[in-house]
């Protein structure tokens, strides 16, 4: 593909779907925080204990698992709404859930009401999160791969925006209505949760009048050939396949094997006594059931994007996927520390939450840009590449800054570049998500490998503190630095062999010569 000039790479922001973008973006970023973290807060202030806060964040498993439902989105049209097309008509019907229940929450009372704040609060997750997957899958959808990073970082602006005002904002808001730590008033809440649902309103009008994907007939029929029975049907063997498999191995794991190994117990009192191993029994044929042909065939939905993603890759498919498993690894072990690290070092909390909101936001929103518009004027795999490497060496940043205490100009430069790398690579990444995924199941191909991008990193982040225990911070950041060499190897092997399959197989002029 020929490189643009650096006025066409300009001109990717000028386009109208950039704007939307930019507020569905916002739209996506309000809901987020105002169910985890404002929603902490505020049934901190209303005396709930923390074991039942703590349960109550369990509502973010709706954005862990949105890609299990999301081939709905893809194959199925919403009655009476689907007449605004596949895309519009979900997200008219996640955001005005989102509103409605952004309002509902208000006027919950949690020291009266706790289990209907809750109730509605999941509501309003799963809503987000299915908002989330139809945006996803319009972003890809209207424009091409070259063009998804300035879209992707239009989009993370809006989102960081709408992030810092559901917080911090939105404590600002409580407390100019009245709630404090020490006087708690329950309509300075209901006024705020009011208030932000409304902020939803711009975005919805946005999805009423923006256009629906111009994608090929063809390809809407080929994504919507199943019916929405056998929709639903994929959907729940496939939530009983990922509740009953980790079930059956902890009941496996509780089962008192070793006293029938080695303390003479009879196999029947495992038979008949033992509820572990009989819970064991039950989980593994549920997943043999879900697994058999019946399970098979019922699972098709969701199996038919994961074959078309291998069919097309083939063997290079473990490449890219272990491409996307490890792209974010050095960033995300390293932020789970971040703030614990801030801490320790001695800087106050207002200077974290200064330098962090004011020059992280700016930097974040700055890299981002500057990946959307390099993307468009060299291409995405040399961009990827940069990003990579970034966001793994500004983690020795914060090795120079273990070794000189709370210095707080240190602090600014640490943060600004290290949010700069995050937006650069978040923007690179994104628009290289999107060019693997296949217009006929674009929901649910962005869902799965997006999850699959946060899924090793956010386990390894559990054992960040363990890293840190054992090797101190100034070894903690080179270990994490390190990280990213895998990734950097594996982009500059596919490199490789898209430049070969370039050389190989250069595109054919099919004008006519004079």
């Amino acid at each position: 593909m020929p490189r643009k000039t650096w006025r066409e790479a300009l001109a990717a922001y000028s386009s109208p779907s950039t704007l939307v973008l930019l507020l569905l973006g916002f739209a996506a970023g309000l809901p987020y925080m105002l169910v985890f973290s404002t929603l902490s807060v505020w049934l901190r202030e209303a005396g709930v204990a923390r074991e039942t806060i703590g349960y109550a964040s369990l509502i973010g498993l709706a954005y862990a698992f949105k890609w299990v439902w999301s081939p709905l989105l893809d194959q199925w049209r919403l009655p009476l709404l689907g007449k605004l097309g596949r895309r519009r008509s979900w997200l008219v019907l996640s955001q005005s859930l989102v509103i409605l229940g952004l309002i509902g929450m208000g006027f919950c009372d949690p020291q009266k009401h706790l289990s209907w704040l809750i109730a509605i609060a999941v509501v309003v997750s799963f809503a987000s999160a299915t908002q989330d997957i139809a945006v996803d899958a319009y972003r890809l959808e209207i424009a091409e791969d070259n063009r998804q990073a300035a879209l992707a970082a239009s989009y993370m602006s809006g989102y960081r925006v709408a992030a810092l005002l559901a917080t911090a904002g939105a404590l600002f808001f409580a407390e100019g209505f009245g709630s404090t730590g020490f006087n708690y008033k329950h309509s300075a809440w209901t006024g705020t949760y009011v208030l932000f649902g409304l902020l939803m309103v711009p975005a919805l009008l946005t999805t009423l009048f923006m256009r629906e994907p111009p994608v090929p007939l063809r390809t809407q029929l080929s994504a919507g050939r199943y019916s929405f029975g056998h929709q639903l049907a994929s959907v729940f063997v496939l939530i009983v396949l990922l509740v009953s498999v980790p079930a059956m191995f902890t009941q496996l794991y509780n089962t008192d094997f070793a006293g029938v190994l080695f303390e003479g117990v009879s196999p029947m009192t495992l038979v008949l006594e033992d509820r572990a191993f009989l819970r064991a029994i039950l989980y593994t044929l549920l997943t043999v059931l879900c697994l058999s042909t019946i399970g098979r065939r019922g699972l098709a939905p969701v199996l038919t994007p994961v074959n078309d993603f291998i069919l097309r890759y083939r063997w290079q498919a473990l490449l890219l996927l272990g491409l996307i498993a490890t792209y974010r690894m050095s960033d995300t072990v390293m932020g789970v520390m971040a703030n614990v690290f801030y801490i320790d070092q001695g800087f106050t909390k207002d200077q974290i939450a200064g330098v962090s909101k004011i020059f992280g936001l700016i930097m974040t929103l700055v890299g981002a840009g500057m990946g959307g518009l390099l993307i468009v004027r060299f291409g995405i795999l040399p961009i990827l590449l940069i990003g990579g490497a970034a966001s793994a060496s500004t983690n020795l940043l914060f090795m120079l800054l273990a070794d000189m205490g709370p210095n707080l100009d240190m602090l600014i430069v640490t943060i600004s570049l290290d949010n700069f790398s995050s937006g650069l690579a978040t923007s690179a990444f994104v628009a290289y998500l999107s060019s693997l995924t296949n217009l006929k199941f674009s929901a649910t191909q962005y869902a799965l490998l997006s999850s699959i991008m946060l899924l090793l990193p956010r386990l390894m982040g559990g054992y960040s503190g363990v890293l840190v225990e054992k090797f101190g911070y100034h070894n903690f950041f080179i270990i994490t630095a390190l990280m990213g060499i895998p990734t950097l190897l594996l982009i500059s092997l596919h490199w490789f062999q898209e430049s070969r399959r370039a050389r190989l197989n250069p595109p054919v002029n099919l004008e006519k010569t004079p």
